[in-house]
């Protein structure tokens, strides 16, 4: 009798436990789904937009500053979260200081569905970032794709001649994430962000 006992004990134990578990995960994966639009409120509000204030639109550059004498090794990557196939049609590049480039990227679809997307750039050596200039690019805005829609995006960029020597290799990386449907009304509010972080 005091095993059964015992064995019911540990079975309602069990069942709590697990409830926890799901509601745990759940909620990460909430988190996730709601971690890029709440970081844009969060810079929105306080001001520091890191997404827009670093990826600002520059204007090409005389030809007579390229720097023939050095090469440099640009690399792409691309990585995902949401519904898309993504990648560079090429994966690396040699380009000169001062010389305008120009890289296309290719998003697909996969969802029966239309979709708002935006692109995040990161850079390695970090060092590189401010050096990487940008005349084109589809992280610029928010990008809307319908449903099974393939798209191509350009980015145009050149490298700052006053690239540090040291520098042989930038790899520049884009991570494509999902960002809410395709209505932007659904973006949160300022008093739904307070209470979503407050949880």
């Amino acid at each position: 009798m005091e095993n059964q006992t015992e064995d019911q004990k540990h079975s309602k134990l069990n069942t709590q436990m697990f409830g926890k578990l799901v509601v745990i995960a759940v909620m990460m994966f909430g988190f996730g789904y709601l971690l890029v639009p709440i970081y844009k409120q969060i810079c929105e509000i306080t001001g520091v937009n890191i997404l827009t204030s670093q990826e600002m639109k520059v204007k090409p550059i005389d030809n007579s500053q390229v720097d023939k004498s050095r090469t440099i090794t640009v690399e792409f990557d691309a990585n995902t979260q949401g519904p898309f196939r993504f990648r560079p049609t090429v994966n690396s590049m040699q380009v000169h200081p001062g010389e305008m480039a120009q890289i296309v990227y290719e998003v697909v679809n996969t969802q029966a569905r239309s979709v708002e997307a935006q692109a995040i750039p990161s850079y390695a050596p970090q060092q590189a970032a401010a050096h990487f200039k940008k005349v084109e690019c589809f992280c610029f805005q928010q990008q809307t794709l319908e449903a099974s829609q393939a798209k191509q995006m350009p980015v145009v960029f050149y490298l700052d001649p006053a690239l540090p020597k040291d520098v042989k290799t930038i790899t520049l990386s884009y991570t494509f994430f999902e960002i809410a449907g395709r209505e932007k009304k659904a973006e949160l509010k300022p008093a739904e962000l307070k209470q979503a972080v407050a949880g």
